[in-house]
């Protein structure tokens, strides 16, 4: 059976193929996956579709394809969410290490801790300033329970011995919405997602989470220069079921890489401040075992879990 499976893979793709994202559109997994999807489409000649399936802090859309038939048809955009739930989820109906093959690391990026301009600080030693002096007062914004943003403003808080009221939305596109109202005053948002409300001063960016600053945002501080050690970033990536052939991940790893090796795809990302990340299927497998180890230790830290 080898033989006509590997005639398959090469003629591989001949219909559409399905690249689910666990979250709504508008987020940065979302954003991000849609330009590699499109890169993909022109690359390998079929059409690669984006379906957003939400909920369950990407579990629904993680399981549905971890159910799929492993036949290179459907795949799964990974995002730090992956990572976050293998621990914060206490039930789950699989196994991201055991039921998923790693095909393709796309970028890293940071967080960026966006504040409402009806804040009263500019910097983030006057955020916590501020934190200090109204225990409890300021609302933080996310995606969800374990969400990026979530995990990411509870690593401020456990380093800065600040209160702030955690308010989970389905999804950071309403996380944003409520923050441009000023209704939530603060949200660590992936930057890919909140780049252009920043760029346009609709809100105001304190801080990326990553150990140095942003090429995007070059005048924004990094966290560390305030709160040393602090980081959290986020990543986007793709998998595939358990049993997908092998010539098939190896030819979408190819495709993947080749398209992150465009400029003007590789400027794109950079713009909206993701830093490609290339490598073979082994490579992201090991780096996803790395960050669903890290994260696990935040999440317990933190005391957040989800039942379902």
């Amino acid at each position: 059976m080898g033989i006509p499976q590997f005639a398959h893979a090469l003629d591989y793709p001949t219909r559409p193929v399905r690249v689910i994202v666990g979250f709504p559109p508008g987020g940065s997994a979302d954003i991000v996956t849609r330009i590699v999807a499109q890169a993909l489409s022109e690359r390998l000649g079929q059409s690669f579709i984006v379906d957003n399936r939400s909920g369950a802090g990407s579990n629904i859309g993680t399981e549905a394809v971890a159910r799929a038939d492993p036949d290179g048809y459907t795949l799964l955009s990974v995002s730090v969410a992956n990572a976050i739930n293998a621990t914060l989820y206490k039930k789950l109906n699989f196994d991201y290490m055991r039921d998923f093959e790693p095909v393709a690391s796309i970028d890293v990026v940071p967080n960026v801790m966006d504040v409402s301009l009806s804040v009263p600080a500019n910097t983030v030693p006057e955020f916590i300033a501020y934190a200090k002096a109204n225990p409890g007062k300021i609302s933080m914004g996310s995606g969800g329970v374990g969400s990026s943003p979530h995990v990411a403003g509870e690593l401020f808080k456990m380093m800065t011995g600040i209160n702030m009221v955690h308010v989970p939305y389905r999804g950071v596109a309403l996380a944003t919405t409520d923050l441009l109202a000023g209704r939530v005053q603060v949200l660590f948002d992936t930057l890919p997602a909140s780049i252009a409300n920043i760029r346009a001063g609709k809100v105001r960016a304190l801080a990326v989470t990553t150990k140095t600053r942003s090429e995007a945002l070059p005048d924004v501080p990094a966290m560390t220069e305030f709160v040393p050690g602090y980081e959290a970033t986020s990543f986007h990536g793709i998998a595939a079921p358990k049993g997908t052939p092998r010539e098939i991940i190896e030819k979408l790893n190819s495709a993947v890489n080749a398209s992150l090796a465009d400029p003007k795809l590789k400027t794109r990302l950079a713009d909206l401040g993701g830093t490609v990340l290339t490598g073979t299927p082994a490579s992201f497998g090991r780096f996803m075992a790395g960050e669903i180890d890290k994260w696990g230790k935040v999440v317990n830290f933190s005391g957040a879990k989800q039942e379902d």
